[in-house]
């Protein structure tokens, strides 16, 4: 099959073909024909599938007749992060060069009033986060009673963010007549409740199993010591099969740990991560996209649609928290049909986590040793832990570390005289890392935040 066997427009196809692609992707083949036909549509389909294109393309041929007013939307697009809608954003710059459609993009990092300019000449595409929506409509300066077509993006994530209210108040405010698209890589019973209340007797396409793992990736966890995961990491890294590199981490700080690590170790490396202003963000995304930086270190704000073609590997240094988030972060890789490599570090105490990922996934990961993590004393993270092991863990300053080893250095002779046989302690429990709750120091939140900006763009 081929785009032209979906009805897309010669102007459509021209600029699809220029782009290098020529064969749909599966989501795309199965969604873009009922979408053109006016039908609401529950599209499943995990990361890295092509599912932006699939509501993108037959959106441009649907909007490509008809006018737009000022204040207006004739249709609207709701992401779950501003990377994500700055995405879409380009995907519509990209395919939509030859139709004369104007867009905004409602997302942090210029000043509103160029946003509320766009708005006032009139966009054929808004494409917002429901925070800042919200947060304009409340103002006035938008009305959607001319919105005639809605797409819901990453809807699983929106759950995770606690958008749906927001959403269930947007759709409110909508025409009843109008064509609903929604998406997500997951269907939990709250978005299951949302497509039933929101579409209208949907068709639904699914291409993988919900929250399975893109069967084009590799995926390897490395059992490894809390104190050898940057010795790993570096090894890893610089292995002769790594062209690139995703980097992910549980923790902003870690993040920034990490980079100086890397940096200081002669990587070209870039960082990502929710404390950075967001055009900060997207200068390191457009360096390793254009491979000026060949290592990105980041947080789960870029774990989810974030697209580059070409990555070779993704490496959790951290085991997430969620299951969800793992399928997510390894989707950055094995992308458009390529092959990519997914590679988790795991200590004894991430067993638990790494068995939650598993069952998601529905596989075992296979387990393997290299580098320093090959060692006789390294631990298998579904090992328990020794009745005599300390528990396995960075001090938290240098001052508490040398003390440590001044204690240990201490000549037998003026230790206790029973401390040649030392008590034997109790085994300690493994360490479980809750998510961080929203507004914590170690947590990326990429919910609705005060003090949003916006942009307006045009492709016209």
């Amino acid at each position: 099959m081929t785009f032209a066997d979906l009805g897309l427009s010669d102007e459509l196809l021209r600029a699809v073909g220029e782009s290098g692609y020529t064969e749909p992707t599966p989501i795309q083949a199965k969604a873009i024909p009922p979408v053109l036909m006016n039908q609401d549509l529950v599209g499943i389909a995990q990361t890295g599938t092509g599912k932006t294109a699939a509501f993108v393309l037959p959106m441009i041929d649907i909007l490509g007749h008809g006018r737009s007013r000022a204040r207006m939307p004739r249709s609207l697009i709701l992401e779950p992060t501003r990377e994500l809608a700055a995405q879409v954003a380009e995907n519509f710059e990209k395919y939509g060069k030859y139709h004369k459609l104007s867009m905004a993009l409602l997302i942090g990092g210029v000043q509103m009033g160029d946003q509320v300019k766009a708005l006032e000449k009139g966009v054929d595409v808004l494409i917002a986060t429901p925070g800042r929506l919200m947060d304009l409509y409340g103002r006035g300066k938008i009305l959607l009673t001319g919105c005639s077509l809605l797409v819901i993006d990453e809807a699983d994530r929106m759950l995770d963010m606690g958008f749906i209210p927001d959403i269930e108040e947007i759709c409110s405010r909508l025409p009843k007549q109008r064509q609903t698209l929604l998406f997500s890589a997951t269907m939990p019973p709250p978005i299951q409740k949302l497509a039933a209340k929101f579409l209208s007797d949907p068709k639904r396409v699914e291409v993988a199993r919900p929250a399975s793992a893109n069967i084009n990736i590799e995926q390897r966890v490395v059992e490894v010591r809390s104190d050898k995961k940057r010795d790993v990491l570096r090894d890893l890294l610089r292995a002769d099969e790594v062209k690139n590199a995703i980097v992910f981490s549980n923790r902003k700080t870690t993040v920034r740990d990490l980079y100086t690590s890397l940096k200081r170790s002669g990587f070209a490396v870039g960082q990502i991560h929710g404390d950075m202003e967001q055009a900060d963000r997207i200068a390191e995304f457009d360096r390793f996209k254009q491979d000026e930086i060949t290592v990105l270190v980041a947080s789960d704000v870029a774990a989810r649609g974030l697209d580059v073609r070409g990555v070779s590997h993704v490496v959790n240094f951290d085991v997430p928290w969620q299951p969800d988030d793992y399928v997510h972060r390894i989707g950055r890789t094995g992308r458009a049909g390529a092959k990519g490599i997914a590679i988790t570090l795991a200590t004894r105490e991430d067993a638990e986590a790494l068995s939650r990922i598993e069952k998601l996934i529905g596989q075992p990961i296979a387990r393997v040793k290299t580098g320093a993590a090959d060692q006789a004393d390294a631990p298998a993270p579904s090992a328990a832990p020794a009745a005599d092991d300390k528990p396995a863990r960075a001090p938290r300053r240098k001052a508490a570390a040398t003390r440590d080893e001044a204690q240990t250095a201490r000549p037998a002779e003026a230790q206790p005289a029973r401390a040649a046989e030392p008590k034997r302690q109790p085994r300690p429990e493994p360490r479980r890392n809750p998510k961080p709750q929203p507004g914590s120091d170690d947590e990326d939140w990429n919910g609705p935040l005060p003090g949003f900006l916006s942009v307006g763009l045009s492709s016209a």
